[in-house]
Formats: structure tokens, C-alpha cells, sequence
């Protein structure tokens, strides 16, 4: 694999780990917040989707750089 390719794949690893930890954190903090203030379930739940949906995103991204580094 050349040299550009690695730093490539390294900066969309690390992309993915600054999504995957801030989603995380987002996700727990309106998930307390939530709780603390009373807010309704469907504002949860809008939260639940949107942080899914970045985790997905995050694994997608990771299976193409995994399949990305087998074909090379």
C-alpha cells in the first residue's frame, strides 16, 4: 500500500473515531439532559435515530477502509 494511501486511511479512521466518541458523548448528555428537564419521548427518540444513524455511517466507513486494505 503506498505511503499517500496509509495517511489516506488513517485520517478516515480518525474521523470515524472523533464521530463514533463525540456521537456517544451527544448522545448521553441529551439523554440525561432529557431526563433532568422532562422533555418528551419523541425528543429522545429523535435523538436515539440521529445517533444511530452516525454509528452506522461510522460502521460503514470502517468496513470500506477494512475492504479498501484487503484489496490493495
Amino acid at each position: 500500500m503506498a505511503p499517500d494511501q496509509d495517511a489516506e486511511n488513517a485520517a478516515k479512521m480518525r474521523v470515524v473515531a472523533v464521530v463514533i466518541i463525540v456521537t456517544m458523548f451527544v448522545w448521553l448528555g441529551v439523554q440525561w439532559l432529557g431526563g433532568k428537564l422532562g422533555l418528551s419521548f419523541a425528543f429522545a427518540f429523535a435523538f436515539d435515530l440521529a445517533a444511530l444513524g452516525a454509528f452506522f455511517w461510522a460502521l460503514v466507513m470502517t468496513y470500506q477502509i477494512w475492504r479498501g486494505r484487503q484489496d490493495k
